[in-house]
């Protein structure tokens, strides 16, 4: 496990982030507290699959038709 104060991670981050990059701890100290670790992005666990939902929705032939009580809700009655 490494250990850096601030200043230290400041001046060598791109080593640092290296070190975490190879599979070492890093921890950042203020005062010779623990105070942050430095680990290494994962990323997502599963990526997306398109058409999952494929047959298990539907949607009404009128979803995107215009009613005229909700245009009125917006801009007013005399719309």
């Amino acid at each position: 496990m490494r250990n850096a104060n601030i200043h230290e991670a400041k001046t060598h981050l791109s080593q640092l982030i290296e070190s975490v990059l190879a599979g070492e701890d890093v921890i950042i100290s203020r005062a010779g507290k623990p105070l942050v670790r430095l680990v290494a992005y994962e990323g997502v666990s599963q990526p997306r699959r398109a058409g999952v939902w494929k047959g298990q929705l539907e949607i009404a032939d009128d979803f995107d038709a215009e009613s005229p009580e909700i245009n009125a809700l917006f801009y007013g009655s005399e719309a």
